[in-house]
């Protein structure tokens, strides 16, 4: 989460066999509809609003298909759904395997505690503030890569959404996380709306961590806790370029006494939300 992947820049995948396999499958279902319509890859492409090109890259899953070109390409071709019903399974695909886990697990989890201190936690950003987390990255990332990680990101984000008031949230911010203009004032104006929004929900709570506490628990760095519905606890930590999922109970046991500290160091739920508003007065 940034937790996971949270806050900070995923890389996008590259060789990820399991994404590739199901965007080749909807190639092949797409191609074997047109040519029993007997229409050439341009013809589709002429059909629907697309390129020749576009079409034959979606075919031999080279490209993910957006909703419009599943959906055109599924009226055009009279497949009755089948085209158009591969839409999730394209989502999925779209953004990198470590984030397909990532929310397989967030989906899972009973609780989700999270601490951040550079950027605010990615399954609370705002799409505009988020695109600027994802365009701060040097190397810069390609547009295309940039709107895999957004697609990534926000699909993510529908756990905090949910109406099913699970799992319970837990975040606590470094008060730099809060001031830092990630995309410039307007943005980050937004970004702590979004944060005051979110904090009323009954089952979230957000914390802030003081600049001026003498203590910190985690000058390491942010971490996430994801406790299971099985009662297993899982950890994901990010660190510049390296993302990793720790299972080891010693080291988990680590970090949820470190987490434990942290909260305890930070300003309570309701201060930590006025806190908020008072850095949006200021900023």
């Amino acid at each position: 989460m940034g937790a996971t992947g949270q806050g900070h820049v995923e890389e996008p995948h590259a060789d990820d066999e399991e994404s590739t396999a199901v965007l080749r499958t909807v190639g092949k279902v797409i191609k074997m509809f047109r040519e029993r319509k007997g229409w050439t890859q341009a013809e589709l492409g002429a059909a629907i609003g697309y390129s020749e090109e576009q079409v034959s890259s979606v075919e031999r899953g080279r490209r993910a298909p957006k909703p419009q070109f599943l959906e055109a390409a599924d009226e055009a071709l009279s497949a009755g759904g089948l085209i158009a019903g591969l839409r999730k399974d394209v989502e999925e695909a779209r953004y990198p395997k470590k984030v397909r886990d990532l929310k397989k697990l967030e989906g899972e989890a009973v609780e989700i505690c999270a601490y951040d201190n550079s950027v605010v936690n990615g399954l609370l950003q705002t799409e505009e503030y988020l695109r600027a987390v994802f365009r701060s990255r040097r190397p810069a990332f390609s547009e295309e890569e940039v709107e895999q990680l957004v697609a990534g990101r926000l699909a993510r984000q529908k756990v905090v959404d949910s109406a099913r008031m699970t799992p319970a949230f837990s975040f606590v911010h470094d008060e730099a996380t809060l001031r830092r203009r990630v995309g410039g004032r307007m943005v980050l104006r937004r970004q702590l709306e979004r944060l005051l929004h979110v904090g009323e929900m009954r089952n979230v709570e957000i914390q802030v961590l003081p600049l001026d506490r003498e203590d910190n628990a985690s000058l390491g760095g942010p971490f996430t806790l994801l406790r299971l519905k099985e009662g297993n606890t899982v950890v994901h930590n990010e660190v510049q370029r390296t993302s990793r999922l720790i299972s080891d109970r010693r080291e988990i046991q680590i970090l949820e006494l470190r987490y434990g500290v942290i909260r305890a160091q930070a300003l309570p739920p309701q201060e930590s939300l006025a806190f908020i508003e008072k850095v949006l007065g200021e900023t």
